[in-house]
């Protein structure tokens, strides 16, 4: 479900809007949305009327479509291209301490749910049998998700969080031996992507947004080559 990372990214589109429509706030709006769009996917899904990726398809974007339609419709012009595509620049120091926040729950929820979380991910029948709801399950995966993308908002954009939510991931399956050290290691390349990313758009004077991702997928391709290389 990869698909699902990204169509949260998408309706964080409809959050910044109404955020700033409303005066609530950027942030507000986003988590808000993203909930919400969460909680109607799962909601949805479970009628089976259509399949996963094409009810994801359809809400996603719908929500970015009427996004953009609250957004033309403030007074407050703002660079919609620093949401799309991220700017380092727009984020200040209330928005670090709402990132530290944000990132401290997420690791909480990650830790406490954790054999939930890797159970509902290899079979959702086999978590029923140990007693797990896996709509639960799911609709915490909705609220992490809706945290990241949040604080992320701002530095890589809406466009890029799903690159970001898939690239340290597959890096760190060719590196990794168990779920626990993939996990760890796409924290430690994500965090290296950001940095280093961040330096590079500094230099060459490019987007923070794609920089950071550009650094994230030459990780990828060099732990594609390792894992070639320990094969041989």
């Amino acid at each position: 479900m990869s698909y699902y990372g990204e169509s949260i990214a998408h309706s964080s589109l409809l959050g910044v809007g109404l955020g700033i429509l409303l005066g609530t706030g950027i942030n507000f709006g986003v988590i808000i949305i993203c909930l919400l769009f969460g909680i109607l996917f799962l909601w949805l899904q479970q009628s089976k009327i259509l399949s996963t990726d094409t009810l994801l398809g359809v809400l996603a974007h719908l929500a970015l479509s009427i996004g953009i339609i609250v957004i033309s419709l403030n007074r407050i012009k703002i660079d919609i291209e620093a949401f799309l595509f991220g700017d380092i620049l727009t984020v200040s120091s209330s928005d670090l301490w709402i990132m530290y926040l944000g990132v401290g729950i997420t690791i909480l929820l990650i830790l406490i749910n954790w054999s939930s979380l890797l159970l509902v991910t290899i079979d959702e029948d086999l978590a029923r049998a140990e007693g797990i709801n896996p709509i639960y399950i799911n609709l915490l995966l909705t609220i992490v998700l809706t945290i990241v993308v949040a604080v992320s908002l701002q530095i890589i954009g809406l466009l890029l969080i799903t690159a970001m939510l898939i690239i340290p991931a597959a890096t760190s399956r060719r590196l990794a031996n168990s779920p626990g050290q993939m996990a760890l290691i796409a924290t430690l390349v994500g965090v290296i992507s950001v940095i280093s990313g961040i330096f590079l758009s500094v230099e060459l004077d490019a987007p923070s947004g794609p920089s950071i991702v550009v650094i994230s997928a030459i990780l990828f391709f060099l732990s594609y080559l390792f894992g070639l290389m320990q094969k041989d």
